[in-house]
């Protein structure tokens, strides 16, 4: 299997499972914050996901960005 493919799968695979504990690890988290976007506020959410979720998504952004560069050097 490619390289490039293997990595991507296995990325996604990580984060989704990521995903999935961090869901069931905030079931009792009682600390909620809004988020500040550009347009408006988000709902309430544990802080605990925000930062979960960030981590998530800065995980999947490198990934995608390291396999970018990886083609551009070839």
């Amino acid at each position: 299997m490619n390289f490039a493919l293997r990595k991507t799968l296995f990325s996604i695979v990580f984060n989704i499972s990521l995903l999935f504990l961090l869901t069931i690890g905030i079931q009792n988290s009682t600390k909620k914050s809004k988020v500040n976007l550009l347009i408006n506020e988000s709902i309430q959410l544990p802080i605990s996901f925000i930062i979960g979720s960030s981590f998530i998504i800065g995980s999947i952004t490198g990934t995608l960005f390291s396999l970018s560069f990886q083609k551009n050097q070839d």
